[in-house]
């Protein structure tokens, strides 16, 4: 498959915010139906996912209540679900000491400062469709 360009945006998400939330709310609101994305800033808390191959299901992994932590990287793509827009994004977020934490970005991730880059990129969306497979909803 092949997408040509199409808007971009820049900017900066509110403080407190929930970051999958309004990820997904901007996308909606500007009808972005195939896209890239990347952010960086950081959180005052965070849920981290990971998609448990065995259960075939995603889990919460790692819950950072009340850590404050950069977000070292965060990128993803936004696609179809059936007729509504869908966003997956997975990110990585460091402490003050430099661990690193990384993961399926769940909701729950409460937003100290974010600057996003969003690319929306013109062609047929691609929709999520269930694998037989993995069990995961894929392109």
């Amino acid at each position: 498959m092949q997408a040509k360009h199409g808007r971009v945006f820049i900017g900066r998400f509110k403080y407190k915010e929930d970051l999958l939330g309004v990820l997904t709310g901007f996308s909606k609101k500007n009808n972005i139906r195939l896209g890239v994305f990347s952010v960086i800033g950081a959180v005052t808390c965070a849920k981290l996912g990971y998609y448990d191959q065995n259960k075939k299901k995603y889990v919460v992994c790692v819950d950072l209540k009340n850590k404050k932590l950069e977000i070292a990287s965060c990128a993803g793509n936004i696609s179809l679900l059936g007729k509504k827009i869908f966003v997956h994004a997975h990110v990585t977020l460091a402490d003050h000491k430099g661990k690193t934490y990384a993961g399926h970005l769940m909701p729950g991730a409460r937003i100290f400062a974010a600057e996003y880059f969003i690319q929306e990129l013109k062609g047929k969306p691609l929709s999520r469709k269930f694998d037989s497979q993995t069990h995961l909803l894929l392109w």
